[in-house]
């Protein structure tokens, strides 16, 4: 994989370049550490005005799904690295990026098209490397996905295969929600398909997400992994609340965890942070999900971390040395636009920032909508607990207000 020996002045012929491939507010913070480091970025989004590209050195609107449109992008751009930051992409035309040696993709091409479909990386985890993880079937019509139901029994949960965010994600409890959940995860996907993931329910007593760091040692110059400490979060409808760093785990299932990540992370493959996603009960980790690039509830690593999930991706990216050291108990909490409306307004910082020990991130989203994520709080403190009272004490003070 493609490492640079020096880093070139942004917007001059020996510029070091980053396609971003996705422009939220992720890719936002990505793109302020990479050009911490002297990085040029090119942000790219499927509409004008998302956060990245309000920050980036160069930005470009297209349908990223289309192969065509995002091949010629990069022959225009030329850049060292592609960095893809949301799943709904033409993973094909990435595929073919790399092959043609026209950019490094990160992780890899083929990383990015396991992960964006939960088919795919659940067939590596389950089939592949053997990961505990639930019972699961999937179904492309109405009528598998009823006889999927059936074979997983209830409860159960369904999701797209291709979805985020929790978007068309339904908890089954009883035979009148099948037809509803089938519903919503049609309409829930990022990318049309009518095929889903029935999971059997397991009832753990929490969930985390892992962050794993694949980038180079600089003691062996070879490939290594790293963890950041475990991430707590609490979700709503599959979506991110908040969440807090570090949660507490026993040490068997911390190093149960961290087996599991390293063993998923490295069959996956490149440099990166990957956000691995698991479910504990007891001592005993399932797999879940994995995304290879840094996920929503790592944002708390923005106060907890010295470095945070954004750093560390901009530096593995250029395989540079990776220092996860926790600062500080943390924790994070969404603020959500609560309000339909274009051009929104913010009211409260002041208040949200005399909460001790807290900062606040607008994302500058154009539009806002009752459940998007328009910005986030995140605090420290001497636990877990006074954090996250702390942070959702400031996100709570943020209003949204809209013409």
């Amino acid at each position: 994989m493609y490492t640079p020996d020096a880093i070139g002045t942004p917007n001059s012929p020996n510029a070091t370049k980053v396609l971003l491939l996705g422009s939220g507010e992720l890719g936002r913070e990505v793109t302020i550490a990479l050009q911490r480091l002297g990085v040029e970025v090119h942000a790219v989004d499927r509409y004008e005005g998302a956060p990245a590209q309000r920050v980036a050195d160069h930005h470009y609107t297209i349908d990223m799904t289309d192969p065509q449109a995002v091949r010629d992008l990069t022959e225009r751009v030329r850049p060292d690295f592609v960095v893809p930051e949301i799943e709904a992409l033409a993973t094909d035309a990435l595929q073919e990026i790399e092959d043609d040696g026209l950019a490094t993709v990160i992780p890899t091409a083929r990383t990015t098209r396991l992960t964006m479909n939960r088919e795919g990386i659940r067939t590596l985890a389950d089939q592949e490397l053997g990961l505990p993880n639930s019972r699961h079937v999937f179904a492309s019509s109405f009528e598998e996905f009823q006889d999927g139901v059936q074979q997983i029994g209830l409860p159960c949960v369904v999701k797209p295969v291709m979805s985020s965010s929790g978007k068309g994600q339904s908890y089954i409890r009883t035979t009148e929600d099948i037809a509803p959940a089938w519903d919503y995860a049609m309409s829930g996907g990022r990318v049309h398909s009518q095929r889903v993931i029935i999971e059997q329910f397991v009832p753990f007593d929490y969930e985390i997400t892992l962050l794993t760091i694949r980038s180079v040692d600089p003691a062996t110059g070879e490939t290594a992994t790293w963890f950041c400490e475990p991430i707590g979060h609490r979700q709503e409808h599959g979506d991110y609340v908040e969440s807090w760093q570090p949660a507490q785990m026993t040490t068997e299932a911390l190093e149960a965890a961290r087996s599991v990540a390293a063993r998923i992370t490295g069959a996956l493959g490149g440099r990166g942070v990957f956000g691995v996603e698991l479910f504990i009960k007891g001592n005993d980790v399932y797999f879940s999900e994995v995304s290879p690039r840094p996920h929503d509830t790592g944002m708390v690593t923005m106060g907890s971390q010295r470095f945070s999930e954004f750093d560390l991706h901009a530096r593995a990216i250029l395989g540079l040395p990776i220092d996860t050291t926790l600062i500080s108990p943390g924790a994070s909490a969404v603020v959500y636009g609560k309000v339909e409306g274009d051009d929104p307004t913010y009211t409260g910082l002041a208040e949200a920032l005399a909460v001790p020990e807290t900062d606040v991130r607008i994302f500058g989203k154009p539009e806002s909508h009752e459940r998007r994520r328009m910005g986030v709080a995140f605090s420290t403190a001497e636990n877990t607990d006074i954090a996250r009272e702390r942070a959702t004490q400031a996100a709570d003070a943020v209003q949204l207000h809209v013409r």
